[in-house]
């Protein structure tokens, strides 16, 4: 076989023949060197636009991962938040009822009447122990800190509601003790006639004198021995100007004798208000004030209700 090569129209033919070895040789090496060139033709036409096309399409699925995991963090964020502000608001609430348990605390200790200092409500309580070898702290997990601060609001509650039960029997007490007639009617001064039996100091025959004299300058204070309400402000025979003082559960005052009422009916008086002035008016021999305690309508020996003036 034969191979004829026409270079230009003008010029001559060659002709190469395939028995030849050499010939043969250079045929191979050509047509190799014309099959990689095609390899690395094909290569990069596929560097060129197959490559790029398949980096792509790699970049795009990274990227979309990436604004998945994006947005799942901003997820996990805001469940984050919501707890963190849900926490802050139950602390908040704890804070608040614990300042409210302390302020009544204080109230309680004042009604309790506990010395200065025996019992501060405004401190946390002092507190110790050994220090336990091999003990490791370790950080509660959120569910177990929810838990222990539920647990926590209910004490609190709890707590709270025993108080409040505690406070109002205390002040029911303080009110019961306030209205219950005890003490003196007058600043100073003695007893100059008390209950039972005497002679009448007009007559000198034996009488009955329902309550107990206490001698005062004229014109001096006469005092509540207790709260009430005024259920008489004027002159009943033989008392002259007097004053009676309701108290609740019973009690009645009676104040006698004085040289001016300063309260009028319907008037709540506190225990050691002024509500008149020392005088002698009415069966009188001289300036005192008498003073009676009434218990369900009838008279009753005032000793028991009164301290001894200094």
């Amino acid at each position: 076989m034969n191979i004829i090569i026409v270079a230009k129209p003008d010029a001559g033919t060659r002709v190469f023949s395939l028995s030849d070895k050499r010939v043969r040789t250079a045929a191979g090496i050509a047509l190799g060197a014309l099959v990689l060139g095609l390899f690395g033709l094909g290569a990069w036409f596929g560097a060129a636009f197959i490559g790029p096309r398949h980096l792509r399409g790699q970049l795009s699925g990274t990227r979309s991962a990436l604004v998945a995991q994006q947005g799942e963090v901003e997820r996990l964020n805001g469940v984050v938040s919501r707890d963190m502000n849900a926490l802050a608001l139950r602390i908040g609430r704890i804070q608040a009822e614990t300042t409210r348990l302390n302020a009544l605390g204080g109230r309680l200790a004042k009604l309790g009447k506990l010395d200065d200092g025996e019992f501060n409500f405004g401190s946390e309580p002092d507190l110790g122990g050994p220090e336990h070898a091999g003990l490791m702290m370790t950080t509660s997990a959120p569910a177990q800190i929810s838990t222990e601060i539920g647990r926590l609001e209910r004490q609190l509650a709890s707590q709270s509601r025993q108080l409040s039960v505690l406070e109002e029997l205390l002040s029911d007490r303080e009110l019961d003790a306030s209205l219950m007639p005890s003490g003196t009617p007058v600043r100073s001064g003695y007893i100059s006639s008390r209950y039972g039996y005497r002679a009448d100091p007009m007559t000198g025959a034996p009488d009955f004198h329902p309550g107990i004299d206490f001698d005062g300058d004229y014109g001096t204070d006469i005092l509540a021995v207790g709260s009430g309400v005024v259920s008489f402000s004027g002159i009943k025979p033989g008392y002259g100007n007097t004053i009676e003082i309701d108290h609740g559960n019973g009690y009645v005052t009676r104040y006698g004798h004085n040289s001016k009422n300063l309260v009028s009916v319907g008037d709540p008086v506190r225990d050691g208000d002024v509500i008149g002035k020392v005088g002698s008016t009415g069966r009188s021999t001289g300036t005192h004030v008498h003073f009676e305690v009434w218990r369900d309508g009838r008279v009753i020996n005032p000793n028991e209700f009164v301290r001894n003036p200094g």
